[in-house]
């Protein structure tokens, strides 16, 4: 019930936000959930034994996702600096023994949150609401398949050593529900693209939040923790709701571009 609870009471923001709103609006809640998946994300860090400078690291994530959004033609640019920038603040705040795991860490959640978190809301700002809808509802039925599948009929674990809990039964049917998903909406939110290229599309999509999903459960693994943090009573935290979309939003986004 809780779970029940939470997710009606955020759903309406964010999808009222994303289909009533300004684009911009939608650049501002993503830079709200970006700062706060980052600071999950350097609580799992930490845990590992990799930390880093929060302010300026949580600044060039922020910055990224704002100029993705804003001025893509613009973000390889700003992305060499970004890298560049939290190398050498990193030069001077490390211990030379922890430069490049600290480093490597700071520089991979602009890849990991920043880039995923900004194509959504470049996706809302270039391509349209419908298409950034569209991938929240595949996302989010391929999730419930994979649940309540898995619960159903789930046998043979599909990554026993990263989540025992997740089943081939159960990603089955979130791939089934992801093609279901950009077969019937898809008409309507994708148009102009055939039947066969939106079903393997959907599939995709399903297939890359899995890897998502598993990606973040290996890292919180390796933190010894089961949730990000208890943000989201019933749900863990922002990176646990987020973990499918920030594999799948960047092929998306990039799909969805070439087949315009």
């Amino acid at each position: 019930m809780t779970r029940v609870l939470s997710a009606v009471a955020i759903l309406p923001i964010v999808l009222g936000t994303v289909w009533f709103l300004d684009p911009i609006w939608t650049l501002v809640l993503a830079e709200g959930v970006l700062l706060l998946a980052f600071l999950e994300y350097t609580t799992i860090s930490n845990r590992i034994g990799t930390a880093f400078p929060r302010i300026t690291t949580g600044a060039a994530v922020l910055v990224a996702c704002g100029v993705l959004t804003l001025a893509p033609s613009r973000f390889p640019a700003v992305l060499i600096a970004v890298v560049i920038g939290i190398g050498l603040v990193q030069l001077f705040a490390s211990r030379p023994t922890a430069m490049l795991a600290s480093v490597s860490a700071a520089t991979f959640c602009v890849m990991y949150l920043a880039i995923p978190i900004g194509s959504m809301a470049l996706l809302r700002v270039d391509v349209g609401r419908e298409a950034l809808m569209l991938l929240f509802a595949c996302v989010m039925a391929s999730d419930t398949a994979q649940y309540y599948g898995g619960r159903l009929i789930g046998r043979r674990s599909l990554a026993p050593t990263v989540s025992p809990k997740k089943t081939v039964e159960g990603a089955v049917f979130g791939i089934v529900a992801g093609v279901a998903v950009m077969l019937v909406v898809g008409q309507w939110w994708l148009v102009g693209i055939s039947p066969v290229f939106r079903a393997l599309l959907g599939a995709a999509v399903a297939g890359f939040g899995i890897i998502g999903d598993l990606f973040e459960s290996s890292l919180k693994r390796a933190a010894n923790m089961k949730d990000a943090s208890l943000l989201i009573p019933g749900h863990g935290g922002v990176l646990d709701r987020l973990d499918a979309l920030l594999f799948a939003a960047p092929f998306y986004y990039v799909v969805v571009q070439l087949v315009r």
